[in-house]
């Protein structure tokens, strides 16, 4: 049996833009953490929400918008820069209060009785739909898509319980994957409350044996610089005039995107990958694996680490600890000095780190026996870590494969 195929207008669906004018908030009105999340493009990826960066309004600034705010159950889509990246409302989000800016529209099921909130947001996702969204796309240097022309665009409508059927087989994956995405979570804040309590208030193992000098240090412990502790290096980007540099590359090449798009510290691979003629004529280096990454401008520390060798473009400072046991305790104390690494950067179109200065900044060197024990530790999380990652990767393959067969009835539901 075939399915109805209508344009989103002759849907109960309405699409929902985000308040403009006066009233949208300034650079100045936005913080780390306020009553009501305003979402910006980085909360919606291909892969749905992320919330690990975000901005908030007040109260106040809340009540003053007229639209733009999300209802559980509603979808978000981009349309505006980066087109056709969707999240979903669950009931899963811990956020109450989310507004959406002006790069993107809500898309709400306003009759539930002829449609399933999940299903729509499984639909805009599509293949089909994507490439509707590419061919009706306006604008070159900041692609758009207006409200008028995304009313047009079509979707399936197939009876209410096979739209159900096909969210409830799509959810499952979803939920697997935020589990997983739980466990990550949960694992790489076991590491962080471990590195503060040895190194930052310094209850390490048999801390209370241990002596301290006028200077409040464990005995044997002492203050040197980063290029004492470790091989500083930076990156390269290989011409993109030259396709012979990325054509069929299989050099993993990072950019700090790369790093602002990972959920966890562990990164499974790059979006671009680099030839050996691109390694060899370019400032970028062939890392080690486990190299800690950090990007130096821009962005400012944002870290990832890889069990494979890789490159990266110059907007990363590249850090191999001289000894081995030192690795996982020099990443958490660069983690936890992103602040004091941001205050160090200089640049007026846009801040930047150099590896000179980095160089100079000091660090506390630990005994080698506290060292060791935190790194063991904090190797077999982030190796649990890795697993998850791999697990979710099958697991959006399976459900990216899954989608498009669904919804073209390729597989009878």
């Amino acid at each position: 049996m075939s399915w109805d195929y209508a344009s989103l207008e002759k849907l109960p669906i309405d699409i929902i833009d985000g308040d403009r004018g006066v009233n949208y908030p300034k650079s100045d009105e936005f913080y780390d953490n306020e009553y009501c999340l305003f979402l910006n493009t980085g909360n919606v990826t291909k892969y749905g929400f992320e919330f690990s960066k975000n901005q908030f309004i007040t109260k106040d600034k809340d009540e003053i918008l007229r639209k733009g705010k999300l209802t559980p159950n509603d979808s978000v889509l981009t349309t505006r820069g980066t087109l056709g990246n969707v999240g979903f409302y669950s009931d899963k989000i811990s956020y109450e209060n989310i507004r959406i800016n002006s790069g993107m529209v809500i898309l709400r099921v306003s009759d539930r009785s002829k449609f399933e909130p999940n299903y729509v947001y499984y639909t805009i996702r599509d293949y089909n739909f994507q490439q509707q969204i590419s061919n009706s796309k306006s604008g070159s240097a900041q692609p758009q898509i207006p409200i008028g022309t995304l009313k047009t665009l079509k979707i399936h409508s197939p009876p209410l319980p096979t739209q159900r059927k096909i969210a409830s087989i799509l959810s499952a994956y979803d939920d697997l994957i935020e589990n997983n995405l739980k466990r990550i979570k949960l694992l790489e804040e076991a590491a962080q409350n471990i590195y503060k309590e040895w190194f930052v208030h310094f209850r390490f193992p048999n801390h209370e044996n241990t002596k301290f000098g006028e200077d409040g240090l464990p005995k044997g412990w002492e203050k040197v610089t980063i290029e004492d502790f470790c091989e500083v290096s930076g990156g390269g980007t290989p011409s993109t005039k030259e396709p012979k540099y990325w054509d069929d590359g299989n050099i993993i090449w990072f950019s700090p995107t790369d790093l602002s798009k990972n959920i966890s510290l562990v990164l499974l691979g790059s979006e671009k990958k680099i030839t050996e003629d691109g390694l060899n004529n370019s400032s970028a280096k062939l890392l080690p694996p486990r190299t800690i990454l950090m990007s130096s401008r821009a962005t400012i520390g944002l870290f990832g680490i890889i069990s494979e060798p890789c490159s990266t473009n110059q907007g990363f400072i590249n850090i191999i600890p001289n000894k081995e046991w030192q690795r996982y305790y020099l990443l958490f104390n660069l983690m936890n000095r992103k602040h004091e690494i941001e205050r160090n950067a200089t640049g007026t179109t846009f801040k930047e780190i150099s590896k000179k200065t980095f160089k100079t900044m000091e660090i506390l060197s630990p005994s080698q026996t506290v060292c060791e024990k935190f790194n063991d530790f904090t190797e077999k999380l982030l190796n649990q870590v890795e697993v998850f990652e791999f697990q979710n990767r099958r697991l959006k393959e399976a459900r990216d494969i899954l989608l498009p067969r669904l919804m073209n009835q390729t597989i009878e539901v």
